[in-house]
């Protein structure tokens, strides 16, 4: 690469950065709903048409972001994980957990971005999965590492939910039983109304020793996907390993 291509190539990186670090000041102040490339570009003294050679439309800067707020908190949650690895399931399960709960308050405003209210007239194109995964993907395979060792204990699962659960299973983790993965899906799910609970303020006056509370209540949820707490690792789960 020449110089001038490599100048013109920083230059660019630094003047996206700048758009973006911009746009998240705004979202901070307005939400997404409000999001304007013309006073993105207003703010950084941009005429709006040199901004568009960077984001064509408002939908592409707020899909920029979107990825970069995945990234960001799967990057957090794989980070954490990775310093317990060698640990139990129910231990890795509940710091990835944690992971989550910590970035999501340090990163309200980009929390809300992917996880609040949807954005009038916005939908979020394919490129926006392999980063929306990284979280399930940790917990996925925290579950298939349990199944595969000592067993898990299966979930309960409605005769009419058979269908639903093993297309389930089929789409997300064919190698675990359809009972555990439509578990682990309610338990994204939830895991997800906990964090948002507490950052959207729906805790108030209801949990106030909100650490202690989550760890318990997302260790609720590894047990239901059927992880066996180490008290129980003698009994629970006999006769009921999945896949037996």
């Amino acid at each position: 690469m020449s110089t001038a291509k490599g100048a013109r190539a920083r230059a660019r990186i630094e003047v996206t950065a700048a758009i973006k670090d911009e746009a998240r000041r705004q979202l901070a102040e307005d939400g997404a709903a409000k999001l304007s490339l013309r006073a993105v570009a207003r703010e950084l003294g941009m005429v709006s048409s040199a901004l568009y050679r960077y984001f064509p439309s408002r939908d592409d800067l707020l899909t920029a972001l979107i990825i970069d707020a995945y990234d960001s908190l799967g990057a957090a949650a794989e980070a954490a994980h990775a310093k317990v690895a060698d640990a139990g399931p129910i231990r890795r399960w509940t710091t990835v957990c944690e992971a989550v709960r910590e970035w999501a308050l340090g990163h309200p405003h980009e929390y809300a971005l992917i996880y609040g209210s949807p954005v009038p007239g916005y939908v979020a194109p394919a490129t926006t999965v392999p980063a929306a995964s990284r979280v399930g993907l940790l917990l996925i395979g925290i579950v298939r590492d349990a199944h595969q060792g000592a067993g898990v204990a299966l979930p309960p699962l409605p005769s009419e939910l058979g269908p639903e659960a093993r297309r389930l299973a089929d789409d997300l983790a064919p190698d675990l039983p359809p009972a555990v993965v439509t578990a682990l899906v309610a338990a994204w799910a939830q895991l997800y109304g906990l964090v948002g609970f507490e950052l959207f303020g729906q805790f108030n006056r209801v949990v106030e020793d909100r650490e202690p509370f989550f760890r318990h209540a997302v260790a609720q949820l590894g047990h239901g996907v059927g992880l066996v707490f180490p008290q129980d690792t003698g009994t629970a789960g006999r006769g009921s390993r999945a896949g037996s």
